[in-house]
């Protein structure tokens, strides 16, 4: 196999090596002697990478040639990509610290050499980066802030950037790598794809605990999906992902809308949507679509300032109250006379002109169904709390005590609420949903549609398990290459 040492210009690189050839990059581009050659590996030392430059080019059509290049083209993109240097440098957080804690400075530049460094302290760091980065030549730029180092950024070295002093080490560990005397570390799956996971670990009520978080990012890299968990401050950032996964409490009138709208207009895959946002976290607006399509659910009306009165005579004492953006029992009130119902409106019309009332239809427990992708996929109950007609009893701010819950197989649950729980959710779209559901005298009428579904550990994913976290995962993954048309990234 030739081994082609491809630049701008010979004179970048004065000196032979064995079993090596250097060649103009111009040259290398245009003479049929190289684009008729398969048997080569191309080592592209070029000045500049940049797209649809001399140098990116080189590393292109050499892989059109059926030649190895190296960097290659994929190599040449991630270097540009900060959420992997991120990730890159999160999983090699320890190796980063122990080989850098002695440096007393707040910056340093490390320069890599076919994997090597002239300090031998810095190999194994060295040599995980080469297999990260895949070029001849890297230099690596770290920065000590928050108590600890991060590689900010990593960068391929040209010919006529080596610094003198190194020139004789880059010239041996060029000479060790073409005779096959390589330091060797098993080279490292990089993620196809990237997912931001936005999550909040202080909220209140929030969607996921901690491990649940961590089981999803564990099922995202099996699937070879890297994760970053992001804040609301990381809004800019979208574009850098492929995928968005919201694990906050949602609303339309919150940074999490914001999100998923902005996520949806860069072309990721996102759940939760906008419009499943829109359409899930306003009652009034579930209440008229249910009963457009029959779907069974409890009686229920519209309420406004003309039609206040009339809620008793038609749904009768006691019923519920709900706020149009209600969850998780916020904003969901009982009234068992005229007198607390009037009081109860007084207080909802001040947020919305328009309220949900129902009829009261106790049970002991409420179905949480779990649709994707159009679905069913898991089942619960959400018993209700101790002497409480709701699954939250709230006692105070931030004071709540829940009924347990109770993970069943789905094969389980009768047909009626899973078939029921499934076409309300498919009213609203084909992403993630949890459909409340109650059962009675063998009927089941259909409660609420919820876009952020709670999944917490050993909660819902008692029976299914990890396989819970993968499910979803999966989805995500086939939403993502259907979107790019079965395009990977390396």
């Amino acid at each position: 196999m030739r081994n082609l040492i491809v630049l701008n210009n010979p004179k970048d690189w004065q000196l032979e090596i064995e079993g090596s050839e250097v060649v103009p990059a111009r040259t290398y581009l245009t003479d049929p002697e190289f684009s008729n050659l398969r048997n080569a590996r191309v080592f592209n030392l070029c000045r500049t990478y940049r797209y649809q430059s001399i140098g990116y080019y080189v590393s292109l059509l050499a892989a059109a040639r059926g030649q190895k290049p190296m960097p290659s083209v994929s190599t040449i993109l991630d270097f540009k990509n900060i959420t992997l240097v991120r990730f890159v440098s999160d999983d090699l957080d320890d190796l980063i610290q122990k080989s850098l804690r002695h440096l007393a400075s707040e910056d340093f530049t490390l320069s890599i050499y076919f994997g090597r460094n002239l300090a031998h302290r810095y190999d194994r760091l060295s040599v995980r980066l080469f297999k990260m980065f895949p070029a001849p030549f890297l230099r690596a730029h770290f920065r000590y802030r928050d108590g600890k180092w991060q590689m900010v950024n990593i960068d391929p070295i040209s010919a006529n950037e080596i610094r003198p002093e190194h020139l004789d080490f880059a010239i041996q560990m060029t000479r060790d790598y073409f005779s096959g005397r390589r330091v060797s570390l098993p080279k490292m799956v990089l993620p196809r794809y990237y997912m931001a996971v936005l999550y909040d670990p202080a909220e209140e009520d929030g969607p996921s605990d901690e491990r649940a978080i961590q089981k999803f990012i564990k099922a995202a890299e099996e699937l070879e999906i890297g994760t970053e968990i992001i804040s609301r401050d990381d809004y800019g950032r979208l574009p850098e992902f492929d995928a968005l996964f919201i694990r906050e409490s949602t609303s339309v009138n919150h940074h999490t809308f914001r999100f998923s709208r902005r996520a949806q207009a860069e072309g990721l895959v996102v759940i939760d949507d906008p419009e499943s946002i829109l359409r899930c976290t306003n009652k009034v607006y579930l209440a008229e679509l249910l009963s457009r399509y029959g779907v069974p659910m409890p009686k229920s009306l519209v309420v406004h300032s003309r039609n206040r009165n009339e809620v008793s005579q038609s749904l009768g004492l006691p019923c519920i109250l709900k706020q149009p953006d209600s969850y998780f029992s916020f904003g969901v009130v009982k009234v068992g006379t005229d007198e607390e119902m009037q009081q109860a409106l007084d207080k909802l019309f001040l947020k919305s002109d328009l309220v949900i009332a129902q009829e009261f239809t106790p049970t002991d427990f409420d179905w949480r169904i779990g649709v994707l992708d159009r679905k069913a996929f898991y089942a619960c109950k959400y018993y209700m709390a101790r002497n409480h007609w709701q699954i939250a009893k709230r006692t105070g701010p931030g004071q709540a005590t829940y009924g347990k819950v109770e993970a069943v197989p789905l094969e389980m649950v009768p047909e009626h609420v899973v078939k029921n729980a499934v076409a309300a959710a498919n009213l609203i779209g084909d992403g993630l949903y949890g459909v409340d559901v109650k059962e009675i005298g063998g009927k089941s009428l259909v409660i609420e549609v919820n876009d952020n579904p709670t999944f917490e550990a050993g909660r819902e994913d008692a029976i299914l398990k990890d396989e819970l976290y993968r499910e979803i995962m999966r989805f995500f993954l086939q939403r993502i290459e259907q979107l790019k048309g079965g395009q990977k990234k390396k």
